[in-house]
C-alpha cells in the first residue's frame, strides 16, 4: 500500500504523530533521522504495522508521499540554542526526492524564522523547486504531552502557519484528518512563536511555584495546601506544582544571541529552575544532620528517575544532577524506578534496588523524585527511616515535603 504520509524523525514527537495518523487510517512511512528517544511496545508496533505503518531506511520512498512532516529532535547546544543538525539532515534527505505539490511541515521546536530562513533554502536548493509555488511549506508546533490520557492528538487543537495561504490550507487539510480543530496562524513565524510562548509559559510558572516553595518552607507554610486552595479560584489562576527541577524535551528559550533581545523573565526562570536540584541536596543534607547523620557515607535511595510519572523518558530529568551531587558529597546512592531497569550517571552505573521496601528501610534517606502510580507512598512513609517528598505526593505529616 503506498503511503500518504512520511514522518521524518521517530522520537518523542514523530512516534505519537505516526500513531495518530495510523489511527486515522492514513498509510504512514516512518523514517529515522538518527538516534532518537521514542519507543514502542511490541503490541503497539504490531497495531501500527497492521494499521498501515511502515518503517523505512530507504530515502527514495520519501518521494512517493503527499505530505512529509519533519519531527527531527533539536537538542540544546552548549549556549542553549536548538541544534538544527538533524533538521538539516532530514531536509537534505527529503529535498533530493521532493516532488511538486508535496506538503512539507516542520514540527521540531525551533526559533522563530527557522522555517523560512533555514529550512526553506535547504529544500529549494537540493530540489530545484520553489516553496509556495511548487510545493507547500508550513510550521506546526507540536503539542504532545506524553502519558496524558485526557488530551490526545485527536482532541488537541493544531496550530498551522504556512508560507502562503495555500500552504496553510494544504497543511490544515492534512491535520484536519487527525484532530477536531485546526487553528490558522498568520504565517510560520507566528506558529513558531506559539511553540516558544507555550514552552516558556510552562517554565516561568514552574519557576514561580518553585520560588514559592522555598519561601513557604522558610516561613513554615505548607505550599501544597496553598496551591490546593488557590486552584479553587475559577479565573485568573492555573495551578502549577513545585518539584526538584524541570525535565522534558521543551527547552525554555530567551532568544539571546538570536534576536538581539533577551526575555528577562525566562532567563530568571531558567536560573530558578536550574537551582532546584541544589536546593533538594541542601534540604537532604539538613535532614540528615538534624537526625545525627552526615551526607558523607549516607545511604540515599532515589525513587523515580524519569521526568514524568509513569513513563520511561529521562529527558532533562533532575535526578541525574541530584544523584551526581550526592555522590560528590560522599553519599552512597541507589535508585528504584519501575520504568528504568538500568540507570547511569555520567557513565557510572547506579545500583538498582530490587526490593523497594527493604531498600527504603535500609537507606538513611529516601528521596521521592517522581510519583509513579505504582508507589504506595503511605507504606513507604512507614518503612523509610527518613523520606523527603519533592512532589507533595505523600499525606500531610507522613514525610518531609519540599
Amino acid at each position: 500500500m503506498p503511503a500518504d504520509l512520511a514522518v521524518i524523525g521517530l522520537g518523542h514527537l514523530g512516534l505519537p504523530l505516526a500513531q495518530a495518523a495510523v489511527a486515522a487510517g492514513i498509510p504512514t512511512l516512518g523514517y529515522k533521522t538518527g538516534p532518537e528517544g521514542g519507543s514502542l511496545t511490541p503490541a503497539e508496533l504490531r497495531r501500527m504495522l497492521s494499521g498501515g505503518f511502515r518503517p523505512t531506511t530507504n530515502p527514495a520512498e520519501l518521494g512517493r508521499v503527499r505530505t512529509a512532516v519533519i519531527c527531527a529532535p533539536t537538542p540544546p547546544c552548549p549556549d542553549g540554542t536548538p541544534d538544527l543538525g538533524q533538521v538539516a539532515s532530514a531536509a537534505r534527505t527529503l529535498a533530493g526526492r521532493l516532488r511538486p505539490h508535496t506538503t512539507v511541515i516542520l514540527e521540531s521546536p525551533v526559533h522563530p524564522g527557522t522555517t523560512e530562513d533555514f529550512l526553506r533554502p535547504l529544500l529549494e536548493e537540493s530540489s530545484g523547486l520553489r516553496a509556495g509555488r511548487d510545493f507547500h511549506l508550513a510550521y506546526s508546533p507540536s503539542r504532545i504531552d506524553p502519558g496524558n490520557r485526557d488530551f490526545t492528538p485527536a482532541n488537541t487543537p493544531k496550530v498551522i502557519g504556512g508560507l502562503t495561504p495555500a500552504c496553510t490550507e494544504s497543511a490544515a487539510a492534512f491535520y484536519g484528518r487527525l484532530t477536531d480543530k485546526v487553528v490558522r496562524a498568520r504565517g510560520p513565524r507566528e506558529a513558531e512563536t506559539v511553540q516558544l510562548l507555550e514552552t516558556n509559559y510552562r517554565h516561568v510558572n514552574i519557576a514561580l511555584v518553585n520560588e514559592m516553595s522555598v519561601l513557604c518552607h522558610d516561613l513554615g507554610v505548607d505550599v501544597w495546601d496553598v496551591i490546593r486552595c488557590a486552584e479553587t479560584k475559577p479565573f485568573g489562576f492555573q495551578a502549577f506544582r513545585p518539584g526538584p527541577g524541570v525535565g522534558g524535551h521543551g527547552i525554555a528559550q530567551d532568544l539571546a544571541g538570536h534576536s538581539g533581545r533577551t526575555l528577562r523573565m525566562v532567563e530568571l526562570a531558567q536560573q530558578v529552575n536550574g537551582h532546584m536540584p541544589r536546593y533538594v541536596i541542601q534540604r537532604a543534607a539538613t535532614l540528615l544532620n538534624e537526625h545525627g547523620k552526615s551526607a558523607r557515607a549516607a545511604r540515599v535511595l532515589l525513587l523515580g528517575v524519569t521526568y514524568k510519572p509513569d513513563l520511561a523518558d529521562q529527558q532533562g530529568t533532575p535526578a541525574h544532577e541530584i544523584a551526581l551531587r550526592l555522590m560528590e558529597l560522599g553519599a552512597t546512592v541507589s535508585y528504584h524506578d519501575p520504568h528504568v531497569p538500568a540507570w547511569n550517571v555520567l557513565g557510572r552505573p547506579v545500583p538498582r534496588a530490587d526490593s523497594l521496601y527493604e531498600a527504603a528501610a535500609d537507606a538513611d534517606l529516601t528521596i521521592l523524585l517522581q510519583q509513579h502510580r505504582t508507589y504506595d507512598l503511605q507504606g513507604l512513609s512507614v518503612k523509610a527511616q527518613l523520606l523527603l517528598d519533592t512532589r507533595g505526593a505523600t499525606p500531610t505529616g507522613a514525610a518531609h515535603r519540599l
